[in-house]
């Protein structure tokens, strides 16, 4: 019986398997087109899957060997199934190698079974517990079943008595259970669906630049001449990223690291893309068996391929409670861009429907009318830099360094960090000049808050005050300026080399350009902005300066790529979206487990949300502060630099 009924199953199972494919792709092609090389896609997979994608993966070493087993063993025992049981070719090596690839599979799926005995919460629950059951079955059908063709007990398969036909039938329902969760989940629904949208996402990922070791962050810019602008239903994305939705794995790795769910913001990363799935496929959100957004219930939630994402689907607040520090991104082991779709979806809100929440509007209409997201007159820029005598551009015309000032310009705690790196840069006698009242805001606010429109208009601007002079490069004290400067005005044709301060600072150290003495401080820990490590991986500079100083870190327990964000990006604290607690009190809290009684800071924002944190408190300063404070006497003299000297820092402008 199992002669001829085996391969008729496997048959049926693959026709279902194709049929459920062609669904499952028209739903995403239902998107936005985006171009795409197919072949070179393909043939990417193997090694996108088993290098890119594992180096995520394996950062949770548990997961990534059982991963290693049962993935690798599924596929290899899908392969010499089809050829042994299907195509029928009689080989006691192949079948011996079919099952060393199921008994693998079999050891990885016990487990997977062992972890969900007592699941981590972040992981969803509902279909998920199923999965190592399927696993368990396929895995140990195919094993008896190919016992036979690999030499082994073949009397075990006589079907001349009625003890026979009972294992045989036995075996045909596990196959017809294993195949039906492995090869119909995969298309049809389930948790497999992941497996064949995975592998597609990996081969047609929006940002290829991901792979081979590369980075990309610059958000994609908006066409103003669409008819509509910004995402406002499902099928306004992109078609691959209606795929990589789809690839989520509810692993809640993500959800995990959220600075806006560990707050309590109505967010969950992992919610939010299972909803983008229930609305490329239509329905409710009556299945998800995950957390859910904090303060909001399950079951609510209803949308469509065609229906606006915001009236039904995602709440607006869900949207606006992200800080778009890419925490989620950064450990989503399928690679999926949850702060481009985000993005994506407040663009509609922002330029669509006007609806920015808070003091948006407010700050959207600064920008535009002055330059700057506080209102301030644009002429007051240089204020802060009354004493410094500082050479502008528009005199000079040429210089080494352009330094960026950005708005902490017209911030007096920010000023103090400016006036520090202007010392040391003299100190070092950096041949370098601002642009004085022709800088802009660089536009980051604009296009984290949706208004691409702005931000176009303030990049270009910018771009062509930049045209007009020489420089060899541009630094600034402002992640997120640099961040703009470096990867997003590139679309609109400014190509810079941008340099972070605490890079330059480095820089000039190492080249013997400033004398340094040891900081004879306390404990100080390091707090890495976003918008330098995880979106310019620079997690370095910072640290070897520090150490030039002789300072030991204490490293907070999340730091590095997994650094917990301050809560300051992506327009957060201008659209305010209450929680039950401050994302700058809990980064405070990770400081002061390591007894630090210092925090050194590499960003403006970072240091005044940090600051903000009601004490008592560690000390916060900004590493350009700090290294000020131990420059040597050769050194801490007045400088004179196209004849600006140096002042004391505590005199401020503002």
């Amino acid at each position: 019986m199992l002669d001829w009924l085996l391969p008729l199953l496997l048959t049926a199972m693959l026709v279902l398997l194709v049929l459920g494919a062609m669904r499952r792709i028209s739903l995403w092609r239902a998107g936005q087109p985006c171009q795409v090389d197919v072949l070179a896609g393909l043939l990417s997979i193997p090694r996108r899957y088993l290098v890119d994608l594992h180096h995520i993966v394996e950062r949770d070493k548990y997961m990534s060997n059982t991963h290693v087993a049962t993935g690798g063993g599924f596929v290899l025992s899908l392969a010499l199934i089809l050829l042994v049981h299907l195509l029928g070719f009689e080989s006691q090596i192949l079948a011996g190698a079919l099952l060393i690839a199921t008994a693998l599979m079999f050891i990885g799926a016990l487990f997977v079974f062992r972890r969900r005995i007592q699941p981590p919460s972040r992981l969803s629950k509902g279909p998920w517990m199923r999965l190592p059951k399927s696993l368990l079955v396929f895995s140990a059908t195919f094993f008896v079943i190919t016992l036979p063709a690999a030499g082994v007990l073949p009397e075990l398969f006589s079907t001349s008595g009625v003890g026979g036909w009972l294992l045989a039938l036995v075996l045909l329902v596990g196959v017809g259970l294993g195949l039906g969760e492995m090869l119909l989940g995969m298309t049809w629904g389930g948790p497999m669906k992941h497996a064949f949208a995975g592998a597609l996402h990996l081969a047609f990922h929006r940002r290829p630049e991901r792979f081979g070791g590369g980075r990309s962050t610059g958000l994609k810019a908006v066409d103003l001449d669409s008819e509509t602008l910004g995402v406002a239903k499902p099928t306004d994305f992109k078609w691959n990223q209606l795929l990589g939705f789809d690839a989520c794995v509810q692993c809640g790795r993500c959800e995990a690291v959220c600075p806006a769910f560990a707050a309590g913001q109505p967010l969950n990363p992992k919610k939010l893309i299972q909803d983008m799935v229930v609305g490329l496929a239509g329905g409710t959100d009556a299945g998800y068996a995950g957390s859910p957004y904090p303060g909001r219930e399950v079951g609510q939630a209803r949308g469509g391929p065609t229906e606006v994402i915001t009236e039904g689907l995602v709440d607006p607040d869900t949207l606006w409670s992200c800080t778009t520090c890419r925490a989620c991104v950064e450990e989503c082991p399928m690679m999926i861009e949850h702060v481009d779709a985000i993005v994506d979806m407040r663009r509609f809100l922002t330029l669509e429907k006007g609806s920015t929440p808070n003091k948006g509007a407010e700050t959207l209409e600064n920008l535009i009318a002055t330059d700057n997201p506080n209102g301030f007159d644009p002429g007051s820029r240089m204020n802060w830099a009354a004493d410094q005598n500082l050479k502008v551009m528009a005199d000079v015309r040429e210089v080494d360094v352009l330094f960026w000032v950005s708005d902490g310009a017209f911030d007096m705690r920010s000023q103090r960090i400016l006036r520090a790196f202007v010392k040391l840069m003299k100190a070092a006698n950096v041949d370098f000049a601002v642009l004085g009242d022709e800088e802009r805001d660089s536009g980051d606010v604009a296009r984290r808050l949706g208004d691409d429109a702005t931000f176009q208009s303030l990049a270009k601007r910018n771009i062509a005050v930049l045209t007009q002079y020489k420089f060899k490069r541009i630094v600034t004290t402002d992640p997120h300026a640099f961040h703009c400067l470096k990867n997003e005005y590139r679309d609109f044709g400014g190509r810079y080399e941008v340099l972070h301060h605490t890079t330059f600072i480095n820089d000039l150290v190492k080249e013997g350009k400033l004398s340094l003495e040891a900081y004879k401080g306390g404990t100080v820990t390091y707090h890495d902005p976003c918008y330098l490590g995880r979106y310019n991986g620079e997690y370095d500079s910072p640290r070897e300066l520090l150490a030039s100083l002789g300072i030991e870190l204490a490293e907070m327990e999340r730091s590095g790529f997994r650094s917990r964000c301050c809560g300051g990006g992506g327009g957060a604290p201008i659209t305010d979206i209450p929680g039950e607690r401050r994302i700058a009190d809990m980064r405070m809290a990770d400081a002061q487990e390591t007894g630090a009684e210092l925090v050194a800071v590499g960003c403006q924002q970072c240091t005044a949300m940090l600051e903000g944190v009601v004490e008592p408190r560690p000390e916060v300063k900004d590493i350009a502060e700090i290294v000020v404070e131990v420059l040597a006497a050769e050194n801490n003299d007045s400088k004179v630099s196209g004849g600006a000297v140096v002042e004391p820092l505590a005199q401020e402008v503002h």
